[in-house]
């Protein structure tokens, strides 16, 4: 089987006192570009939860994010009482010194004030954690499944491909002897309007089987043929075992040895519909090499 780099999953756990929702997001990439966006107070967990889920992720572009909801009423900021108890204090005095009237809504004025509001660092307790790796697990395991539920498309799509490739590789053959008697009978037909010019008959069919022998194509076929298998062995079964990692960048590797065979099967074609076939295979090919990207 073939696993897609392109992939999305949702994890969500809970503890007493908050609901943890962790969601990543995948896209291709030739190494693993770990993103993280997480809230403060799990940000000490940063690191641990980079260990924990990378080899699982492999390779891409990917970028986690976590959302942290308190299932129960909770704020972190107070009233600093003694500080916002000194302002008003001091406001007094001014006013009665000035001989101004004091303000008239304290609220307002009071709390515009610094240091009027503490926040409290939120601490995160054995609960959370365990809940937050749980979410982040979770979300792992389904952009797993979904990167499985798109490598199935995409064997489909190479399936396809290759036999198109395969197809028009078998009819390339009817047209290779056709091409070199018309090839035979052009070159005789040109030296037999230079009658003036004697030569040697012997020596002409030897020039003539060295110049076939260079067209001919028989190993770039067979050549083609084998690498279409071996991409086809690479892909394995749609439902069988994870593969091992690195298996998208093998088949980029075949790929480009199957873009030179068909390049040199276009190069010694000789022949228009030959010409048409080779670029029918490379746009096949082409498709090949774009998806190939997307495969982990």
């Amino acid at each position: 089987m073939i696993l897609s780099m392109t992939g999305f999953g949702r994890g969500i756990a809970s503890s007493p006192e908050r609901k943890i929702t962790v969601e990543i997001k995948s896209l291709n990439s030739k190494q693993l570009d770990l993103f993280m966006r997480v809230p403060s107070c799990f940000r000490e967990l940063e690191i641990d939860a980079r260990t924990r889920i990378a080899p699982a992720l492999e390779r891409g572009k990917v970028e986690m994010t976590a959302a942290v909801e308190h299932t129960e009423p909770t704020s972190n900021a107070t009233l600093n009482l003694p500080v916002i108890e000194s302002y008003r204090a001091q406001v007094e005095e001014m006013a009665a010194r000035l001989g101004i009237e004091p303000p008239a809504d304290w609220y307002a004025t009071l709390l515009r004030l610094p240091d009027t509001l503490q926040t409290k660092v939120e601490e995160i307790h054995p609960v959370d954690r365990d809940a937050f790796f749980e979410a982040a697990c979770a979300a792992v395991d389904a952009l797993t499944d979904f990167r499985i539920t798109e490598g199935r498309k995409l064997y489909d799509f190479f399936c396809d491909k290759i036999a198109n490739i395969g197809s028009l590789l078998s009819q390339v053959e009817p047209f290779e002897k056709s091409r070199i008697e018309k090839i035979r009978q052009r070159l005789e037909e040109q030296l037999a309007s230079l009658r003036s010019i004697d030569y040697d008959k012997g020596r002409l069919e030897q020039e003539l089987i060295f110049y076939i022998e260079k067209l001919d194509v028989s190993e770039e076929k067979l050549r083609l043929r084998s690498h279409l298998d071996y991409f086809l062995d690479t892909l394995g079964e749609p439902e069988g075992p994870r593969p091992e990692a690195g298996q998208g960048k093998k088949l980029g590797f075949i790929a480009q040895e199957m873009g030179r065979e068909i390049n040199t099967l276009g190069s010694k074609s000789n022949n228009a519909e030959m010409q048409k076939i080779v670029v029918r295979m490379k746009d096949e090919l082409e498709q090949i090499k774009e998806q190939v990207l997307n495969v982990l």
